[in-house]
C-alpha cells in the first residue's frame, strides 16, 4: 500500500502536537493533529497539511488514565477499525501497546525493544545542559509483532533534537487490515511517548 519506510516528522513551530508521515519517496501520506484542551483525548488523521480531507478519528475512551484505550474509526462513516491500548503497569519499565483487531482480539503488539534506553534518558534529563541532548542520544525503538513472534515492523526514533523524527520499516508481509491498524496504532503511540528520547 505504501512506498517504505514511512518517516513522522513533528513540527516544532506550533503550539499544537502534529505531525507528517511520509513515504520513502518524500510523499505525505497522512497529516496527524492532536486536539488540545480536550478532556477526552482525540487525534484527527488529514489526508495532508491542508486539512482539507479527514481520514480518520482516533478517540480515547476515557478521561486522562494510565489504561485508555484509543479507538480508529474512518472519518466519512465512523466505522470501526480497531483500537491501541497501553499495557498498564507493563509500560512502566517497557512501554508496551496492544492492537486489536475489529471484533476486539489483540492481534499485534508494539513494545519497546531496550528499556534501558528508558532508563538512562529519565535519568539525564535530570542534569541540567546535558538534558538538551537526550533526544541526540537516547533514540528508543519499537518492534512490532503478532501473538506468535513474527516480526512485522521496526518503529524508531531518528537522532534529532527535540524529538523530531521518527522512522518506521516494514519487515514482513501484512495478513488483512493489519497495515491500517499498525500505522494508526504507531500514529497515537508516537504522540504518548514522544517526549522520551
Amino acid at each position: 500500500m505504501f512506498n517504505y519506510p514511512l518517516n513522522f516528522e513533528f513540527k516544532i513551530s506550533t503550539f499544537s502536537n502534529d505531525f507528517i508521515a511520509k513515504d520513502a519517496n518524500g510523499v505525505s501520506i497522512a497529516y496527524v493533529r492532536q486536539k488540545m484542551f480536550k478532556l477526552k483525548e482525540e487525534v484527527i488523521v488529514y489526508s495532508d497539511e491542508s486539512k482539507a480531507k479527514e481520514l480518520f478519528h482516533i478517540r480515547a475512551d476515557k478521561w486522562l488514565d494510565f489504561n485508555t484505550v484509543y479507538s480508529f474509526s474512518a472519518a466519512d462513516s465512523e466505522l470501526a477499525l480497531g483500537k491501541v491500548g497501553r499495557k498498564g503497569w507493563a509500560s512502566l519499565w517497557k512501554s508496551r501497546y496492544e492492537l486489536f483487531d475489529t471484533n476486539g482480539d489483540q492481534d499485534l503488539l508494539i513494545q519497546e525493544e531496550n528499556p534501558w534506553v528508558k532508563f538512562w534518558d529519565g535519568v539525564c534529563k535530570e542534569i541540567p545542559i546535558l538534558n538538551f541532548f537526550t533526544g541526540y542520544f537516547f533514540n528508543p525503538s519499537y518492534a512490532v509483532t503478532r501473538p506468535d513472534g513474527t516480526l512485522v515492523g521496526r518503529f524508531s526514533k531518528e537522532k534529532s533534537f527535540f524529538g523530531r523524527r521518527f522512522k518506521y520499516e516494514k519487515l514482513a508481509e501484512y495478513e488483512v487490515g493489519e497495515e491500517l491498524r499498525v500505522l494508526l496504532g504507531l500514529m497515537m503511540m508516537v504522540l504518548l511517548e514522544r517526549r522520551r528520547g
